[in-house]
C-alpha cells in the first residue's frame, strides 16, 4: 500500500511540476501574443480610433489571471480629424486611465482553441474617465448606405464569443466636457461605484432585448453631485443616484433645482420680474425605465414615477418691470407637446409636496403668499407621443392638498394634448375653512383684509381654451366682512377707508350665500383671457370671476360702489378742511385776547 501511495504522490508532483512549467512557458512566451491580441481587439472594436497603452502586463496562466497596471485608453486625434472630415466621427470621445485592471480566471486555452474569451471577473481600481461631447449634425440621421457595425461585428474576427461574469469599478472619477461653438463646459463626479454582470457578446445576444448592451445588469451608485449652470442663477444637486438596468429603476435622493442667489440679489442681477423657482424633493424614483431609449435617443419612457416629500416654491417681485409676453400656447401641456424628445410616463405619483407661490408687492413692498400644502395625487398619460395619444388624447391630474394649510382642496384636471387651441378642463371642491387664512396673500398684495368669514364649501367646474373659460362656480359661505387697509405711507386716508369698507360690506358684498333673502348665487364663469396672462394666472382670474358673482359683486355694483367711495372720500376730506379752518379761527381769537 505504501508503494502505491508513493506512486500516486509522485505522479501528482510530476503533474504539478509539468503544469507549472507550462504556465511559466506561456507566461514568458505567450505574453507578446496576448498583448498583440488585446491591442488588436481595441483597434478593431473602435475602428482604429483608440489605442491602449500600459506600464506592465502580469500574467499567471496557471490561475488564469492577468493584471494591467497604469493602463490608458486614448483616442488618436489625427484619426478623429479624418473621421470628422468623412462625417463618420462620433459625438463622444473617451479618455480612460486605470491604476490597476485585474482579470481573473482568464481562459487562455479557450482563446487559442476556439477563439472564445471567457473571464470570471474584471476589477477596475481607481479609474478616471473623461468624456468629451462635440455635436455633429450628421449623427442625427441614420445612414442607410453604410449602417454602423455592432460590437459583435467589430470583435468577431478576434473572438467568436466574449463572456465576462462580472465587472466591478471602484471609486471611479467621471468628468464630462461639452464643446459648443469653441467653448467648453465641464462637470465631474467622484467615488462612483459600478457593477456590471453577465456580459455575453456573440451572434445571438446582439438582438437579445433582455440585455442592455450585451449585459444582464448594470448597477451604478453616485454618492453626490452639484452643478451650477452657466447663467449664474441656478444650481442642480442630489445626494445620491442609484440605477439598476435589470430592475429598470432609477433613484435620486434629496434632489434639488435651486437659486444660487438670495431673492434680493437674484432680482437685482436679473433686473426684471421673472419667476424664481426653488424645487426640492426627498425622493424621485422611476420604475420600468427604458435605459436603452434614454441613452440612444434621449427618450424618457417609464411606467411609474414617484415624487415624495418636498416643495415647489415659485416667487415674483413686482418692484421690477415685467416685459409683456404673449402667453397663448404656453400652457404646461402645450409646452410638453413641443419637446423634441419623446416623453412617455404612464403614471406620476405625487406625495406630500408643498406648492407655494409668493410675490413681493410693487406698491406696498410686502410679501404675499398662497400655499397648497401636502399636495398628493396622480398624473396619468404624461406624454407627447402622438401614437399613444391617438388612443387616448388626454393627460389627467387628480390632486389633493390643504389650501393655506387649512381647507381640503380636491382638483381634477384634463388636458387635450392634441388640441390646437389648448383645450382643457378642471373641476374640484374646497372644504370648510376660515376665510381669514387668505389674508396671507390679500393684505400684502392688495392692502385688503378679511375681518371674518366662514367658508363652508366651494365647487367649480370649468372648461377652457387658450382664449376663454366657461363654467359654474358655487361658493357657500357666511359672515363675510372685509376691511380696506390704509397704505402706511398715507395714514391720513384711514377715515375714508373705514367708510369705504362699510360701503363694501353693506352695499357690494353679500355677507353670505345664500344671501339674507335666501337667494343662492351661482357664478356663471365666462372669462376672456388676457393674452399676456400665464396659464395659471388665467385659471385664477377665471375662478375670481366666479367668486365675485357668488359674492354678489356685479360690474354695475362695483361701479356704483366706486362712485360712492369717491363721494365719501371727498366728504371726509372736506370735513377735515372745515375742521382745520375752525381750529384756526379759535386759535386766532385766543391769541388776540392774550394781547
Amino acid at each position: 500500500m505504501k508503494s502505491i501511495w508513493k506512486w500516486v504522490i509522485g505522479i501528482l508532483i510530476l503533474i504539478v511540476m509539468a503544469f507549472a512549467g507550462i504556465s511559466w512557458y506561456f507566461s514568458r512566451n505567450w505574453k507578446p501574443i496576448v498583448e498583440e491580441k488585446l491591442k488588436e481587439l481595441v483597434r478593431n472594436s473602435t475602428d482604429s480610433l483608440y489605442s491602449l497603452t500600459y506600464d506592465n502586463l502580469d500574467m499567471a496562466i496557471a490561475l488564469g489571471n492577468v493584471t494591467l497596471k497604469n493602463a490608458l485608453l486614448k483616442a488618436d486625434t489625427q484619426v478623429y480629424a479624418r473621421m470628422e472630415a468623412a462625417e463618420l466621427a462620433p459625438d463622444n470621445l473617451y479618455e480612460i486611465k486605470i491604476k490597476e485592471l485585474k482579470v481573473k480566471r482568464f481562459g487562455i486555452l479557450d482563446v487559442l482553441r476556439d477563439k472564445e474569451l471567457n473571464i470570471k471577473s474584471i476589477d477596475l481600481i481607481d479609474p478616471h474617465i473623461h468624456l468629451t461631447n462635440k455635436y455633429h449634425a450628421y449623427n442625427d440621421t441614420v445612414s442607410t448606405e453604410k449602417p454602423k457595425k455592432s460590437l459583435y461585428e467589430k470583435v468577431k474576427e478576434v473572438f467568436t464569443s466574449v463572456n465576462i461574469g462580472r465587472i466591478d469599478i471602484e471609486s471611479a472619477a467621471f468628468r464630462y466636457t461639452k464643446l459648443t461653438d469653441g467653448q467648453s463646459r465641464s462637470f465631474g463626479l467622484d467615488s462612483v461605484q459600478i457593477r456590471v454582470e453577465d456580459i455575453l457578446i456573440n451572434e445571438n445576444t446582439q438582438a437579445d432585448t433582455s440585455r442592455l448592451y450585451y449585459t444582464k445588469m448594470i448597477e451604478a451608485m453616485v454618492p453626490g453631485f452639484e452643478y451650477e449652470f452657466s447663467n449664474g442663477f441656478y444650481a442642480a444637486k442630489f445626494d445620491a443616484l442609484k440605477i439598476n438596468t435589470q430592475e429598470q429603476t432609477l433613484l435620486l435622493t434629496n434632489v434639488a433645482y435651486k437659486p444660487v442667489l438670495e431673492k434680493t440679489a437674484f432680482y437685482k442681477k436679473h433686473g426684471k420680474n421673472v419667476t424664481r423657482a426653488d424645487l426640492h424633493f426627498d425622493t424621485l424614483y422611476i420604475e420600468r425605465l427604458d435605459f436603452k431609449k434614454l441613452i440612444e435617443k434621449q427618450q424618457t419612457i417609464a411606467h411609474r414615477v414617484y415624487i415624495k416629500n418636498g416643495y415647489a416654491k415659485l416667487y415674483g417681485d413686482k418692484r421690477y418691470p415685467k416685459q409683456p409676453v404673449n402667453q397663448i400656447g404656453q400652457a404646461p401641456h402645450q409646452k410638453l407637446m413641443r419637446i423634441d424628445k419623446m416623453i412617455r410616463l404612464d403614471t406620476v405619483f405625487v406625495k406630500n409636496v408643498d406648492v407655494i407661490y409668493g410675490e413681493m408687492s410693487g406698491k406696498y413692498h410686502r410679501e404675499g403668499e398662497i400655499s397648497f400644502n401636502g399636495t398628493a395625487g396622480t398624473l396619468t398619460n404624461v406624454t407627447n407621443d402622438t401614437l399613444t395619444l391617438s388612443n387616448d388624447k388626454y393627460m389627467r391630474a387628480d390632486l389633493w392638498a390643504k389650501i393655506m394649510n387649512r381647507g381640503n382642496l380636491h382638483a381634477k384636471f384634463s388636458f387635450d394634448m392634441l388640441s390646437k387651441t389648448g383645450e382643457h378642463s378642471y373641476n374640484g371642491t374646497v372644504g370648510s375653512m376660515n376665510a381669514t387664512a387668505f389674508n396671507r396673500i390679500l393684505y400684502p398684495l392688495l392692502n385688503v383684509e378679511i375681518r371674518s368669514g366662514n367658508i363652508r364649501r366651494i365647487r367649480f367646474d370649468i372648461n377652457g381654451t387658450d382664449y376663454r373659460s366657461r363654467g359654474d362656480f358655487r361658493f357657500d359661505y357666511d359672515n363675510l366682512k372685509i376691511d380696506l387697509k390704509a397704505n402706511p405711507d398715507e395714514p391720513k386716508k384711514k377715515s375714508s377707508l373705514k367708510i369705504a369698507s362699510f360701503l363694501v360690506n353693506q352695499l357690494i358684498i353679500n355677507d353670505s350665500n345664500p344671501d339674507a333673502n335666501e337667494k343662492y348665487h351661482v357664478g356663471k364663469v365666462n372669462h376672456r383671457r388676457v393674452p399676456e396672462h400665464t396659464f395659471f394666472k388665467n385659471l385664477w382670474q377665471s375662478l375670481l370671476d366666479g367668486i365675485k358673482q357668488t359674492a354678489g359683486i356685479s360690474k354695475e355694483r362695483e361701479k356704483k360702489w366706486k362712485e360712492r367711495a369717491e363721494i365719501a372720500k371727498e366728504t371726509v376730506e372736506k370735513t377735515k378742511e372745515t375742521s382745520q379752518e375752525t381750529k384756526g379761527f379759535f386759535r386766532g381769537l385766543f391769541r388776540k385776547k392774550e394781547k
